[in-house]
């Protein structure tokens, strides 16, 4: 039976290794431009591929779906959900919401995200970021989108404590070229990019890559055109009963990093904060208690 919460990028890939030469051809046709590649004819989609449509016809199937039409339902309910605007998703979400107290319907939507998402997680990939992040040899660059930018920020914030060679990018993509101008091969660049994808991220991932730059990602479950760039990406779950998605699994995976960093090298972490509690003293930043 086929499992509805997975997305028909996700399904490809679980069923990789059992497809033969023409339909991983074909595979590797439709996951290179997803998911737009998959919503043309089913002789467009085989001649773009270089296969037979009964190819097309017969892998569609092995994937687990009834035949060519739902394979391409799936694929258009995952383009209507990337690109739906706040207004179109609240109201569809106020039309399915069952009638209790929102905080009890969030919980439950935030809960299954987190379940969700950490079932997905390697923990190999975490582990990766978590040395790249903590290699001081490393410059690591933080940037995101309109809305993505406040978790850029945050995670900026908590590195700049642990360890030095950190920068936060500008949203601005007119100010990019600058900060790649000083990135060298084997810096971090951490990108959070989320659906209504911003083309100018997808930009900076390509230049960054070709400078040999390491690339973190932090997207959704429908992957952002950032990913084929990615050489760690974080694919988690964000919708929640609202008008926006939510950020709470991002967050959380974002703050088990800080703590894999920190507690990896915890005395030079250490000195530092007792130095920026100095700092902090000599400003007057925060009031004593009295």
């Amino acid at each position: 039976m086929l499992n509805t919460s997975k997305t028909v990028s996700d399904v490809i890939h679980a069923h990789f290794n059992g497809l033969t030469r023409a339909e991983r051809q074909l595979a590797e046709s439709l996951l290179e431009n997803y998911p737009v590649s998959g919503l043309g004819s089913i002789t467009t989609i085989a001649e773009n591929a270089g296969v037979s449509t009964p190819t097309v016809a017969r892998m569609v199937q092995k994937l687990g779906y009834k035949g060519y039409p739902e394979f391409q339902a799936h694929l258009h309910q995952e383009l209507e959900a990337t690109i739906s605007n706040p207004i179109a998703k609240h109201d569809r979400w106020a039309a399915d919401a069952p009638n209790r107290h929102i905080l009890n319907r969030f919980a439950e939507a935030v809960m299954t995200n987190l379940r969700t998402s950490l079932g997905e997680l390697k923990t190999a990939s975490f582990d990766e970021a978590a040395l790249l992040l903590g290699d001081r040899n490393r410059n690591i660059y933080f940037v995101g989108g309109r809305i993505t930018g406040a978790l850029a920020e945050y995670f900026f914030t908590h590195m700049q404590v642990i360890r030095p060679k950190t920068t936060l990018m500008s949203s601005n993509a007119s100010a990019w070229p600058q900060y790649v101008l000083n990135m060298q091969a084997g810096d971090v660049l951490v990108i959070f990019d989320i659906r209504r994808y911003e083309a100018d991220l997808t930009t900076l991932a390509k230049v960054a890559k070709a400078n040999k730059v390491e690339i973190i990602l932090f997207t959704d479950q429908w992957m952002s055109p950032v990913a084929p760039h990615a050489g760690t990406c974080f694919k988690l779950h964000i919708e929640a009963p609202s008008a926006w998605d939510s950020s709470v699994v991002t967050l959380f995976v974002v703050e088990a990093l800080i703590e894999a960093v920190q507690s990896s090298s915890w005395d030079e972490t250490r000195e530092r904060i007792h130095t920026l509690e100095g700092l902090f003293e000599q400003a007057r930043l925060f009031r004593k208690p009295k």
